[in-house]
């Protein structure tokens, strides 16, 4: 199944209006301000070590990837996080709209446990400020539909996400959408045993199972998708 490009992005920055316009930079500015606090106030794990300030900012941005990789296998397989997850990926074609295509229920549910973090490891402002920056430029990135060298792709893998890895995790089929569950850093799907790769990518099929008719993927279908009965 495909939709026309233009409704795509139609639709997807429709959405990528309502969560940024409203929320996202609230939630950003909550984030950032919970880290200066937590900083200011020496609150956090990491505030209990000592160590330079180039590492803890290093720590930080690892830290908070290291959760969002947790936060983003749970929205997978906590059904009622799945009801707003699968907003993104009902996307039937991916490219970079698709990172913007997330259910404002989501970005409120995503923002209370990113400043929970950042609260508990105590991240550093300045870690908390270039992990979002590279955490969208990542985004970006990964749902494009950018063909990058084999040799390029390869190298990357060692450590960060190729469009590839993350296009294996957009597909219709479930075994392989639930694995590549990373955003930044490839490490925690080595280390979780989710990493999927060899997967030919002309094969794939983006979408989920049983959200595969255009007509039911419009901007209000999307918004009350989360109350309607769930699919695997």
């Amino acid at each position: 199944a495909s939709v026309p490009k233009f409704k795509r992005w139609l639709i997807n920055l429709s959405l990528a209006i309502i969560n940024i316009g409203v929320l996202k930079l609230i939630f950003a500015f909550l984030t950032i301000s919970t880290a200066v606090y937590v900083t200011d106030r020496q609150i956090g794990l990491l505030n209990m070590v000592q160590m330079p300030h180039w590492l803890k900012i290093l720590v930080t941005i690892i830290l908070m990837d290291l959760m969002g990789y947790i936060w983003h296998t749970l929205t997978h397989r906590i059904p009622v996080l799945w009801r707003f997850h699968r907003v993104h990926h009902t996307d039937l074609n991916m490219d970079v709209s698709t990172a913007v295509r997330f259910h404002v229920g989501e970005i409120i549910l995503t923002a209370g446990v990113r400043v929970g973090v950042v609260y508990f490891i105590g991240g550093e402002y300045v870690g908390v400020f270039l992990f979002e920056c590279i955490l969208m430029l990542a985004n970006q990135f990964q749902h494009s539909c950018l063909k990058v060298p084999k040799w390029f792709e390869s190298v990357f893998l060692i450590l960060f996400v190729p469009p590839s890895m993350h296009r294996i995790h957009h597909s219709v089929t479930l075994e392989e959408r639930n694995t590549n569950f990373g955003a930044i850093f490839s490490i925690w799907d080595r280390m979780f045993g989710t990493l999927l790769t060899g997967v030919n990518q002309k094969q794939i099929w983006i979408g989920v199972d049983g959200h595969i008719q255009e007509k039911k993927l419009e901007i209000y279908h999307l918004v009350y998708m989360p109350f309607t009965p769930l699919v695997p």
